[in-house]
């Protein structure tokens, strides 16, 4: 089937440039929930009735974790920019959208870098992956999320 949304059609954008060499990010978005208890009406026949639960919304999160190549002469967002906001503590604006169509962000804010890694084995590609957790309200605009429609 060619309606499938190929993961290289996904991006990252840090700031006003791409995460550098982006090998695969993940968007996670978490619900905090809290439980309530309530007592069943007077009127209910079975007992069962009080062992479910109800839940209500307390907060919404969204985490965005990211995978990369390291290059020497890097000119996105790679390793030494990331590195240079996290050490500040500096949140940084952050956009997840589709490479075709107009452009315009599923998912977008300001992010804090939670967590930033530097993996280089001998032998291998030296990669990198960073982890964002969102410092506030942002934007998501699902009817952004993978709308190409191919032939």
């Amino acid at each position: 089937m060619d309606k499938y949304v190929n993961g290289s059609d996904l991006l990252v954008n840090v700031g006003d440039k791409a995460f550098g060499h982006c090998t695969s990010h993940t968007a996670t978005f978490n619900t905090e929930t809290k439980d309530m208890a309530v007592k069943p009406a007077a009127s209910a026949t079975k007992a069962s009735a009080s062992l479910f639960k109800s839940k209500r919304v307390t907060g919404l999160s969204v985490q965005v974790k990211a995978e990369g190549i390291v290059v020497y002469d890097e000119a996105e967002s790679g390793l030494k920019t990331l590195l240079s906001k996290w050490k500040v503590g500096e949140s940084v604006d952050l956009a997840l959208f589709e490479r075709e169509g107009d452009e315009k962000p599923y998912c977008n804010g300001k992010f804090i870098i939670t967590s930033l890694e530097n993996t280089a084995p001998a032998g291998e590609d030296a990669t990198y992956s960073a982890t964002f957790d969102n410092d506030g309200a942002v934007t998501i605009d699902e009817v952004n999320l993978a709308t190409i429609v191919q032939g």
